[in-house]
């Protein structure tokens, strides 16, 4: 046997390139361990933190849903699947879950057209890009409450913006028809900023060389948009839709401040995660809210794993 250089051995009839081979697949493999070990240390605060605050609570809220527990926490008993075909069997959970669907629905494809709308405005406009992004992406950063303060001022028919100005004198908070209306218009004023900085990104990485190659062949700007600008914002496309309806199904915070807590008019704007929290904190059933929490994560995330198993098969198409 024939002792290599890096510690690995060899037979002694190897050629010198099978046994440089040995040697390199040796080190390789040690400089591979070597970075996992270095890595981890850097890796670790991150797996300890959503060990605590995700990974932890995931479990707590699981075993909380086989229990009747409340509020207190105090003399919670096993129940075992009771809370979840109470929950499948409640008419309000699939009436909140309507809500929250048909919000989503509305709110996405706006958001969607709008913001591709003024990520092309912004980006061929020539003086002061710098303040429309501004002013484009400015609602995004204020806090939900300085949001559904403001609209809700916005739409009193009484002392409100729409009504002075405009002269629209519709109760739309009051109104079954125009309540979730209400909440899709301060949605879409205050997330839009979000989705444009994503298709104005996108839109600066469109190689410049395909609109003048286009341009040469005698295409006017509407058909490089539609054959050129469209078709490469396709992924991006996907990412925006995907990000709105995860964060559409779960909306909350803008609801219950327009509506002061309550579920609007005739209960139709209550949200799935609105009458989560009101079984646990207002009827004290916590094992019955983990539950309906637990089933609406679960669709979530079959949404979110349907999205990437279409992708993963787009990808494939494509190559």
């Amino acid at each position: 046997m024939t002792t290599t250089s890096a510690g690995a051995t060899a037979p002694a009839t190897a050629t010198p390139r099978a046994v440089r081979a040995t040697a390199e697949r040796s080190t390789t493999g040690t400089r591979t361990g070597r970075r996992f070990q270095h890595g981890g240390w850097f890796v670790a605060p991150f797996l300890l933190l959503f060990l605590l605050f995700v990974i932890v609570p995931v479990l707590r809220g699981v075993w909380l849903s086989l229990t009747d527990a409340n509020i207190s926490g105090e003399g919670a008993r096993f129940v075992g699947l009771d809370n979840y075909t109470e929950a499948l069997q409640d008419p309000l959970v699939w009436d909140s879950l309507g809500h929250s669907a048909y919000f989503t629905l509305l709110v996405v494809p706006c958001i969607v057209l709008v913001a591709l709308l003024l990520a092309l405005l912004a980006h061929h406009i020539e003086h002061a890009k710098w303040l429309w992004r501004l002013c484009f992406f400015a609602p995004f950063l204020l806090p939900s409450t300085v949001v559904g303060n403001m609209w809700r001022w916005m739409f009193n028919p009484d002392t409100g913006l729409l009504d002075h100005v405009f002269g629209m004198e519709t109760a739309w908070l009051t109104q079954k028809d125009t309540a979730m209306t209400a909440v899709v218009v301060a949605t879409l004023w205050w997330t839009v900023g979000f989705s444009f900085l994503l298709y104005l990104a996108a839109l600066q990485n469109i190689p410049q060389h395909l609109y003048e190659a286009a341009a040469l062949d005698g295409a006017n700007a509407w058909h490089r948009t539609v054959h050129i600008t469209l078709p490469m914002l396709r992924s991006i496309t996907g990412l925006v839709v995907a990000l709105q309806i995860l964060a559409s199904l779960q909306v909350f915070d803008q609801v219950v401040v327009m509506y002061d807590f309550g579920p609007g008019p005739e209960e139709s704007t209550r949200t799935m995660v609105q009458y989560t929290l009101e079984q646990g904190f207002t009827s004290y059933r916590v094992g019955y809210a983990s539950a309906i929490s637990i089933l609406f994560f679960l669709m979530i995330a079959v949404i979110a794993l349907g999205r990437m198993w279409l992708l993963r098969k787009r990808e494939e198409g494509v190559q």
